[in-house]
């Protein structure tokens, strides 16, 4: 069964803001804003709200950036994840119960604490490019099989 998810990247010429997950799916690493797509909720309503949420922002401008899917060894189901560039907003960043926002320079993302799959797409993603693909999870968390279209 697949789950529809969302991922919203904030960022700006020089720097990009993450959250450092605080619990639940994920917990420990840092990501972009998203989750889950409410029933009767549009897929780009749902992205809003789940960084209005998380981080406090408003959501002003996105543009869809591609559809990731993940898989993991050992469970049903795929997580087909829409990504989002979110390229204007409006408010104030705050800490939510889930996350922990933290703008990071571009070139001082800490991949070594973000999902794996990230080093493969993000770096293209802030070039401007539409990523869409697959990845594949091993139990140990590690990317086991991938496949990823980097776009215009």
């Amino acid at each position: 069964m697949n789950k529809i998810l969302t991922l919203c990247v904030i960022v700006e010429p020089n720097r990009i803001l993450l959250g450092m997950k605080k619990r639940g799916f994920g917990a420990g690493k840092w990501n972009g804003f998203g989750g889950k797509v409410a029933e009767g909720e549009s897929i780009e309503d749902a992205a809003k709200r789940e960084v209005t949420e998380e981080c406090g922002l408003t959501v002003e401008s996105m543009s869809a950036a591609g559809i990731i899917e993940f898989t993991f060894e050992g469970q049903d189901g795929i997580l087909e994840v829409h990504l989002f560039r979110v390229e204007r907003w409006s408010g104030d960043v705050i800490e939510s119960e889930e996350m922990r926002p933290q703008w990071f320079a571009i070139d001082e993302i800490p991949y070594a604490e973000m999902w794996p799959d990230d080093t493969f797409w993000l770096p293209a993603f802030l070039k401007g490019k539409s990523c869409n693909g697959a990845f594949h999870f091993a139990p140990d968390g590690s990317v086991a099989r991938q496949m990823l279209k980097i776009g215009e």
